[in-house]
């Protein structure tokens, strides 16, 4: 390259000093030579911003002035930011120097990339993928979202599977390298999904109007997960089942959508006696309060659609029922899956 992009790593942080401690010395190791690391503040109440003020100035600080979720913090910090290239980046993720780099040359090859996401590996169990994100994202034909090396709670040991850089549908919040100028094209993440899924809803926008959002396994960074919102909180399952209902509302055509939404509110029905039968009371209401809350949502302005031609079908969609092959038979990898059937 004979220009060096300008590379802005953001963090978002909401009263995570312990994962600032813990995280951040690796960040501030990373090698790039044109390169700003700034944490955006969503108005935490602990002693986050002294800390970063003492221990590291040449840190970039921007405060929010309240707790507007993932979604709506990072579109307010990232109106403040100028740089070619975002990477948002959890504040619980620890990195090697050189992982920037392969991820910026793959999308400085095309101008068609947008998004692009390294290998999420666990920090705990650094031999395994981790859930949020894995070796790239997938999507099927009902909404479900999946990863190579992740599907539901089926979680894979990294055995150089998954080691070609390739498209992917969606690329994870918890590392997710973009272009400034796609960012802004897209009006950053839709405010309404406040955190969860919100990266997959940008993704798709961006790939309706032709863009690629890719998976570099040239570089890998290891992912806590679980620092906001553990697994078993009923406010993730709430946002989980609400979210991935605006996510078919954003971006499938009216009908299509229409006919999607109505199967998948049927198939969450069989989710919430599944929470009933394991003595989740508070998970099954969680479902519900989702359908209520997303019915309501219908008569709110919603993200406006990218300017742009709109691309169908897509690729990296997988057509069959991931679920019916999950749960019935027994396909519990993604190289289980029959390749011919991605789109």
């Amino acid at each position: 390259m004979s220009y060096t992009p300008k590379v802005a790593v953001v963090i978002l942080n909401w009263n995570g000093k312990k994962y600032l401690q813990r995280f951040l010395p690796s960040v501030l190791s990373s090698v790039w030579p044109n390169l700003e690391i700034i944490v955006g503040d969503n108005a935490s109440t602990d002693d986050s911003i002294a800390f970063l003020k003492q221990e590291y100035p040449s840190v970039t600080i921007i405060e929010n002035d309240d707790n507007y979720g993932f979604t709506g913090g990072y579109n307010k910090v990232l109106e403040k930011v100028e740089a070619d290239y975002y990477i948002l980046l959890n504040s619980d993720v620890e990195v090697a120097p050189g992982w920037i780099a392969p991820v910026i040359n793959l999308m400085e090859s095309d101008p068609k990339i947008a998004v692009a996401a390294p290998k999420i590996k666990a920090f705990d169990q650094k031999g395994y993928f981790e859930h949020a994100g894995a070796a790239g994202g997938f999507i099927d034909y009902l909404g479900y979202p999946f990863c190579r090396g992740r599907m539901f709670y089926e979680i894979e040991e990294d055995k150089g599977q998954y080691q070609q850089s390739g498209e992917v549908f969606w690329a994870t919040g918890a590392a997710m390298f973009i272009k400034q100028h796609c960012w802004r094209q897209a009006g950053g993440f839709d405010d309404r999904f406040f955190a969860h899924m919100e990266e997959i809803d940008l993704c798709w926008r961006l790939k309706n109007i032709g863009y690629k959002v890719m998976y570099c396994a040239e570089s890998e960074v290891f992912h806590l997960g679980g620092g906001t919102l553990n697994v078993e909180n009923p406010f993730k399952t709430y946002l989980n089942f609400r979210n991935n209902l605006l996510l078919l509302q954003n971006n499938l055509p009216f009908w299509r959508a229409t006919g999607t939404i109505i199967i998948r509110i049927w198939m969450d029905l069989l989710a919430i006696f599944r929470f009933l039968g394991e003595g989740k009371r508070k998970d099954a209401w969680a479902v519900s309060r989702a359908h209520q809350n997303f019915v309501l949502s219908l008569f709110k302005k919603k993200k406006p659609v990218i300017t742009g031609h709109r691309h169908y079908p897509l690729s990296c969609i997988y057509k069959d029922s991931l679920v019916w092959d999950f749960f019935v038979k027994k396909k519990r990898h993604f190289t289980d899956l029959t390749q011919e059937d991605f789109l």
